[in-house]
């Protein structure tokens, strides 16, 4: 996993957060937390990128 995104749309429901909140903030929508170990906690990204209600949270395996 090399890269993580919040697309526009976010509801800031805080679900990520609270899966991943290694990973995720949630203050007037989500965002990746700077610095975040992505390969540590690529499970719960996943599982929040899946839980996610709007489906905004992309996760990319190359650094484009």
């Amino acid at each position: 996993m090399k890269k993580v995104n919040i697309e526009p749309g976010c509801v800031s429901c805080g679900s990520c957060a609270a899966i991943c909140p290694h990973v995720f903030k949630v203050s007037k929508g989500a965002s990746v937390i700077e610095g975040a170990d992505l390969e540590k906690y690529a499970e719960c990204i996943k599982e929040a990128a899946d839980m996610c209600p709007v489906q905004v949270i992309v996760v990319t395996d190359s650094k484009e």
